[in-house]
């Protein structure tokens, strides 16, 4: 485990002069709040190697060294958001081994399954849950964690040749730039949407007052507790709990039986003054309009979706690989504005008759 500068060090030469270079990370997201990385994978020609953010070591110069390769990668967009927002790295390559088995047509793209039909080898997937933070790390955790970088390479190897077979190599590579450019987007900050939860939305103007409260309420205690909000109540017990308090019935009975006296106090105050407020400091209703394509634009869609589906039965790939039925919508309502919005590859193969 590099765990000391002087560690990172010693391992420089070893990244900045690798031909190839695989990585991964791990994350706490099950155990913690917010989350953070907690281990770096990186496997070279010359072996595994495990890295400990959480020692206090400095990764810049690591981050410098991996921004001269191209990261072979796996599922990338977690581990890119990951990376940018906790160490601002976004990498200049990636070749992702999901979206190449994707645009191969494999059905079965994580990687266990990859790993098993292209290579042989079975994976123990045994601690894709386990606390990362934890410290030492078990060593079936240490496995685990250096198994997830150890096949990227001869998985690659294998999944480019498919690739240039099919001719679809220049169709990843694309890909795998955008998935980049998106994920080094930072999120769209929306303060009054973060708190509208699955089942918000059959909630009355007052009842939203109080669930936004109680939202406020989780994230400060989540924060303090250093647990997932999930842990202190999940989402249906928000939406039934502000529903029940706008009714002015008591929730008590809906509470977890082990909430804390002192949780307890808090969550009845945020209560106490979300219901407190005046009507029009309540938030407003959301009223998504619903619309109704035209006779011309159902045809347009109907003739994208037909010519997608053909490719993609000709093509051996899942259809959504090419476009989604929401992105057909909008390309059957107005094309010159959404088909920029297409890869290159994408907007070929739906304009091909």
């Amino acid at each position: 485990m590099i765990n000391t500068d002087a560690k990172l060090a010693t391992l420089l030469p070893t990244i900045q002069s690798a031909p190839w270079l695989a990585l991964d990370t791990e994350a706490d997201s099950l155990h913690a709040y917010p989350e953070k990385v907690c281990l770096i994978q990186i496997s070279t020609a010359a072996g595994d190697t495990l890295i400990d953010p959480l020692a206090g070591i400095h990764l810049d110069p690591l981050l410098d060294a991996l921004n001269a390769h191209e990261l072979i990668m796996h599922g990338a967009d977690y581990d890119l958001r990951l990376l940018r927002k906790h160490h601002e790295f976004v990498p200049s390559a990636i070749f992702d081994t999901m979206l190449a088995a994707r645009l191969v047509g494999e059905r079965q793209f994580g990687l266990s399954a990859l790993v098993e039909q292209f290579l042989g080898v079975k994976l123990d997937k045994g601690s894709q849950k386990a606390d990362w933070a934890r410290r030492p790390l078990t060593e079936r955790m240490e496995k685990y964690a250096r198994n997830d970088t150890h096949y990227l390479k001869p998985l690659a190897d294998k999944l480019k040749l498919e690739l240039q077979r099919k001719g679809r190599l220049a169709w990843h590579q694309e890909s795998c730039a955008r998935l980049i450019a998106e994920s080094s987007k930072p999120p769209a900050a929306n303060a009054d949407a973060v708190w509208r939860i699955k089942g918000s939305h059959a909630l009355n103007r007052r009842a939203l007052a109080v669930l936004r409260g109680l939202w406020e309420w989780r994230e400060r205690e989540a924060i303090a507790a250093n647990r997932p909000p999930f842990f202190i109540l999940n989402h249906e017990k928000l939406v039934n709990i502000a529903a029940t308090a706008a009714a002015h019935k008591p929730v008590d009975h809906l509470l977890p039986p082990r909430l804390s006296p002192r949780r307890h106090a808090a969550l009845s105050q945020a209560i106490r003054a979300a219901l407190a407020l005046p009507p029009g400091s309540h938030p407003v209703l959301l009223r998504h309009k619903f619309y109704r394509p035209t006779e011309a634009e159902m045809r347009r869609y109907h003739d994208l979706e037909n010519r997608r589906d053909r490719h993609a039965h000709e093509l051996g790939i899942d259809p959504t690989v090419i476009a989604s039925r929401a992105t057909l919508s909008e390309l059957a309502r107005d094309w010159d504005q959404y088909a920029p919005e297409l890869m290159s590859w994408q907007r070929e193969l739906l304009l091909q008759a």
